[in-house]
This record gives structure tokens, C-alpha cells and sequence, in this order.
């Protein structure tokens, strides 16, 4: 994952049958919950490539307040047997990840720099992951663009990687730790 946005442009016949394949996995799988089912799609064609039983990085998209329920809410409503009311688009949104640069071996503090600069962007928003340790190309944080239901989706995935551009992830030497 590197960047995901909403909506994803399909045609009718290719939305049903992505939908159809998500609900025969997750029906096997059974539990309760968000469940990332990951699929390629080209015109008509869809192909099952992986699931993930939680909320996925790629749905982060949904922080962005695109939908009226984020992923992670839609996932506690889940668990809680609470009802889930029709999810609603709001807005378009991308969304793009901030990697760790190649370092050897893993760091125990990470530090951030390009923050303010990425926060100063209108219309994004920043989320930082809070992990402990740092290792090549480890998903550090991810940057939001968002704007209204007429913005071109592909124009604010080139905004979300430029604010994730701005943001660098750095490592405290005193901190290092073998691999």
C-alpha cells in the first residue's frame, strides 16, 4: 500500500462482482468486524488478492471523513453489535503512506520533521502511527486529502503525496538497536 482513495471508479458489473467475491470470503471466513478484502480490478475483471481480518491501512482513506463512519468505527460498531446505518459518501479523499527511509537495522526513537509544513497544506490532515521502532520502509504515518465529491480523485492523490513528501522520518542514533 502507498495510496488508496474514495471513490474507486468501476463499472456496474465490476462493482457487483468485487462485492459478490467480499462477501463469499468474508461469509467463510465468518466472525465479526471489518474486513479488508483486497482486490485487482481492470474494466469488468475482478481478481481475489488477499484479506486482511481488521480494519486495513488502505481504508485509511475513510479518516479523511469521505463516508460518514471511518473504517475503525464501522469495525467497533461491528464488534459491539451495534447497527450500522447506510454508509454515505461524503467527499473524495486519498490518502498516502509516510515509509521509514532505508536504515540498517530498527531505532527505537523515531523522530518527525516537515510537520508543520505538511499541517499548513488546506484540506489534509496527518495521521502519525505512534510506533515505537523504525525499519526499512516501515508505515510511519499517513498523510489525508480531501475535498468535495467534484474533485478528480487522482488530483488528490497527487496532494496526499505531496503532504507525505513533506513529513520525514527520521532516527535517534542513541537509540539504535541491532537487527
Amino acid at each position: 500500500y502507498r495510496q488508496s482513495w474514495q471513490p474507486q471508479e468501476m463499472s456496474t458489473l465490476a462493482l457487483k462482482t468485487a462485492q459478490a467475491i467480499a462477501a463469499r470470503v468474508t461469509e467463510a471466513l465468518g466472525g465479526v468486524g471489518i474486513f479488508g478484502v483486497e482486490l485487482f480490478v481492470k474494466g469488468d475483471k475482478v481478481w481475489f488478492c488477499e484479506v486482511s481480518p481488521r480494519p486495513h491501512d488502505t481504508g485509511m482513506v475513510t479518516l479523511g471523513h469521505t463516508q460518514n463512519f471511518s473504517e475503525f468505527e464501522l469495525h467497533a460498531r461491528a464488534i459491539l453489535g451495534l447497527t450500522v446505518h447506510a454508509i454515505e459518501h461524503l467527499r473524495n479523499g486519498a490518502s498516502a503512506v509516510v515509509l521509514a527511509p532505508s536504515l540498517e537495522g530498527k531505532t527505537a526513537a523515531p523522530k518527525f520533521s516537515g510537520i508543520e509544513e505538511a499541517a499548513a497544506i488546506a484540506g489534509t490532515d496527518i495521521r502519525l502511527f505512534g510506533k515505537p521502532t523504525i525499519r526499512p520502509y516501515r508505515r510511519m504515518a499517513v498523510a489525508l486529502s480531501f475535498d468535495q465529491k467534484e474533485r478528480d480523485v487522482m488530483e488528490l492523490v497527487s496532494k496526499a503525496k505531496e503532504v507525505a513528501a513533506l513529513i520525514r522520518v527520521g532516527a535517534d542514533e542513541i537509540g539504535k538497536l541491532k537487527a
